[in-house]
């Protein structure tokens, strides 16, 4: 089935329609009530919390959107297209579990939330039918619009607190003459050049710019003029011209302004965020200072590498008026053979001396994972591409010294020591959280039962940790936010049965401990009360099951087995897997998740199968071992030593009847999918989504392939199913969105593969989901994707006598 279509019958004129809904017990599970979303207070006094909308209607997705470099943009509100928020918001006071609901209009979605330091006050960026406005409120309950604001998200976050906390930056719509008309006819031919150009990376190149009319359009939709708001008197003051702003940002003085401001001529081969630019300091009159760095558009980053220049330019929280940023010593190009890859560099005000080189690093900085103490040192983050080796040091920037302080495997659950928790500071910046000489640090604490989170200090001097909180086996917590001191901090649980809710956690005494468990007693006081949505879903029963591919390669997935099953039943299966890429055997067969959560099921997850019956083997490992510039030289023979070793297993437990398995994925599952079906007689159908299918489409890599095309051509050809479509005898059901922007999942793909397996004799379905991306988010598309799956596998695998032997039964 293509599209569907949509027509009037000539006997009654009713809409026709081939969409098409699941079962009535799965739309009660699909259209349950959700569990809000929560925004912490930075002091932990107080929740605020919204009622998500997950499923826009085919009609909002229908609406008019222009693809403008790299963004989608819906002309109505001159936002995001597609983008959802959260309805009837409440303030939750952790003290007493008191609620104040706020007095908004009840269609009105609420975007975003910003918390001033002390946690009193807040801003909200709301969604209305014609444009996004600008709300304030604060604990006490009380919310105001602020009138005359029409915010401009497209370039990021459009809404920040002043270091004085009391004042707004806000990205505003400038008075404006109508949106640019289209040409009557193309003022010319579409013209791409290339001129000696090298290898460059192509994956970002998505939603781009292409004609001059779209040029005008994104100069329309993207500038916005810089203007600080007094929430208490309304009063509103602009600050420099109208422009494509990239971002601004005060100094903690409050004394200078950060601006990055994109230039012109817009690039065609490249979105925004590789735009040139001008980052420059101003004065709070909008005067510029000094500017930091002039950079062309960046058209020529290698694959896998970085822009030239200075990025990630910031303030330093802990002082008034310092900029600090990194700059690549290799030219951007991971493969080029340097002593050092990045350096970081300082300036201070009055920005008028030569930057300051403060560390050159052996490998690339991840300044995303920088973070600063009160006394000014610097956690820096460096990732070894090779190696996948994540190495974490501490800088003293005023002193001149460093030193490495840990490092470990970025594929390695088991040692993962977690992610710094931080404090806000008076004039709102964030900087770590520590007690004494030790940092907090939470993670996932995932093992080989699964994942029991935790809460530790790390010493600064010795690396040691102290293990302050970790999760029971027999549930599921994590830490989420500490209160107004360390003894208290509000902590999530659940378990498989029970919904998740949020409680006020108070350290007791120390208590002896084996290694790696929690060395204070633990009190939970409940600040939330929330109801199962979907009691139906608590009598699936879940398991993490572990096994051996026939190498050795320890492996895993999560067994789940619907309500009222039978023990020792063999049952119609499906298996779900996403393969992911490893340097050992070791962090490959690491279990991930847990069999303690609480079910929900969102869109159109495989698991709602077990609402219909079947088995289902969710999170399937499929390791691809080996060194990371050639791991894909035996892709699809590790695809089938994975797949082999999971169908065993299930067989083995007495779960899964091996005539009626069946397999699916998304994306870089889908490939998978295609792959298996090619390669191996293990399942009796398939469904790909959203696939990639032929990767001689992205020449110059994918996934975590480094190599070009011309350098591993029989590479590229061995993973993609489309060149072995004449070998996928087993039925396979393909679905796509019909306008995907993900430059290795264009919707071509799945239509080139559907034709490919068709022309061969073999059996396949197309369905082209309308105005759907690379996830599906309509209701009417979630619903039909689900009927789609249902049907396929019902016909393939659960509603027939196959009269074939299985593999297992030929042995």
């Amino acid at each position: 089935m293509m599209a569907a279509t949509l027509g009037v019958s000539e006997d009654n004129l009713q809409p026709l329609s081939n969409w098409r809904s699941p079962p009535e017990d799965v739309l009660e599970v699909l259209h349950a009530p959700q569990l809000p979303r929560v925004w912490m207070a930075p002091t932990g006094a107080h929740m605020l919390l919204v009622d998500p909308v997950l499923y826009p209607s085919l009609a909002e997705l229908a609406a008019p959107m222009h693809k403008l470099a790299g963004i989608r943009v819906n002309p109505a509100i001159n936002g995001h297209h597609g983008r959802q928020g959260g309805l009837s918001p409440r303030l939750v006071r952790v003290e007493d579990r008191t609620t104040t609901q706020l007095d908004l209009p009840t269609d009105l979605e609420i975007y975003s939330v910003r918390w001033t330091a002390d946690g009193q006050h807040f801003a909200l960026t709301v969604k209305h039918s014609n444009h996004i406005g600008l709300w304030v409120g604060s604990v006490a309950g009380d919310v105001r619009k602020i009138e005359g604001i029409a915010l401009n998200p497209l370039m990021g976050n459009a809404v920040s607190w002043l270091p004085d906390q009391k004042h707004l930056l806000v990205r505003r719509i400038p008075q404006r003459g109508p949106v640019p008309e289209p040409p009557t006819i193309p003022i010319g031919p579409d013209i791409f050049e290339g001129a000696g150009e090298s290898a460059r990376s192509t994956y970002e190149a998505r939603n781009l710019l292409e004609t001059a009319y779209d040029d005008a359009l994104f100069e329309y939709y993207a500038t916005s003029e810089l203007v600080v708001v007094d929430p208490m008197t309304s009063q509103q003051k602009v600050i420099g011209e109208s422009a494509v702003y990239a971002g601004a940002q005060f100094s903690p003085s409050g004394e200078y302004l950060l601006v990055w401001r994109l230039v012109g001529p817009w690039s065609h081969e490249v979105a925004w965020w590789r735009f040139a630019r001008e980052i420059e300091v101003w004065n709070d009159r909008g005067e510029v200072v000094a500017t930091i760095a002039s950079l062309p558009v960046a058209d020529e980053v290698p694959p896998q590498g970085v822009a030239i220049g200075a990025r990630s330019v910031a303030w330093r929280p802990t002082a008034p008026h310092t900029l600090f940023w990194v700059e690549a010593l290799d030219g951007g190009d991971p493969l080029a053979e340097v002593p050092h890859r990045d350096q970081l560099m300082r300036l201070d005000a009055p920005f008028t001396a030569k930057p300051h080189v403060v560390f050159r690093a052996e490998h690339r900085i991840q300044p995303g994972q920088n973070a600063w103490s009160e006394d000014g040192t610097l956690m820096l983050t460096q990732r070894e591409r090779i190696r996948r080796w994540r190495y974490v040091w501490l800088l003293d920037v005023d002193g001149g010294t460093s030193r490495l302080w840990f490092d470990l495997n970025e594929s390695d659950r088991y040692g993962d020591p977690g992610y710094p928790l931080f404090r806000v500071l008076p004039n709102g910046r964030w900087i770590l959280r520590q007690k004494e000489n030790a940092i907090y640090f939470s993670g996932n604490g995932a093992t080989d039962q699964g994942d029991r989170p935790f809460l530790d200090l790390r010493d600064l001097e010795t690396g040691e940790t102290e293990r302050l909180f970790r999760c029971d086996p027999e549930r599921y917590e994590y830490f989420v936010a500490f209160t107004n001191d360390k003894a208290h901090f509000v902590l999530r649980s659940e378990s498989a049965v029970d919904v998740p809710n949020y409680y006020l956690a108070t350290f007791g005494q120390e208590i002896e401990a084996a290694t790696g468990e929690a060395t204070h007693a633990l009190t939970r006081e409940p600040i939330t009360n929330f109801n199962d949505p979907t009691p139906q879903l608590r009598e699936i029963q879940k398991q993490i099951v572990r096994y051996e591919r026939e190498d050795g390669v320890p492996l895993s997935f999560h067994l789940y087995l619907p309500p009222g099953y039978e023990e020792g039943t063999p049952l119609p299966t499906v298996l779900n897997a996403y393969p992911l890429e490893y340097s050992d055997a070791t962090t490959a067969g690491q279990v991930s998740g847990s069999a303690q959560r609480f079910m929900r099921l969102y869109g159109a997850s495989h698991l709602y199968f077990l609402l219909r019956g079947y088995a289902v083997l969710d999170q399937t490992a499929m390791p691809i071992l080996g060194d990371p510039e050639t791991a894909y030289d035996t892709f699809v023979p590790q695809l089938v030593a994975d797949a082999e070793a999971a169908v065993a297993k299930a067989v083995e437990m007495g779960v899964a009847d091996p005539n009626r398995i069946g397999i699916i994925g998304h994306s870089h599952g889908g490939l998978m999918v295609a792959n298996l079906l090619a390669h191996t007689d293990l399942f009796r159908a398939g469904i790909a989504r959203s696939g990639s299918y032929n990767k001689t489409n992205q020449p110059f890599g994918f996934q975590a392939e480094r190599r070009s095309l011309f350098e591993a051509k029989d590479v590229y050809i061995q993973v993609s199913p489309t060149f072995f479509a004449n070998q996928v005898n087993e039925p396979v059901l393909i679905i796509h969105g019909d306008s995907d922007s993900n430059p290795g999942t264009l919707t071509f793909q799945s239509q080139v593969f559907y034709e490919a397996v068709r022309g061969s004799g073999g059996t396949a379905r197309l369905v082209l989901l309308p105005f759907e991306d690379h996830g599906y988010r309509a209701r009417e598309s979630v619903e039909h994707v689900l009927w789609e799956q249902f049907e396929w596998f019902d016909q393939y695998l659960k509603d027939i006598e196959t009269g074939v032997p299985s593999i297992y039964d030929l042995e």
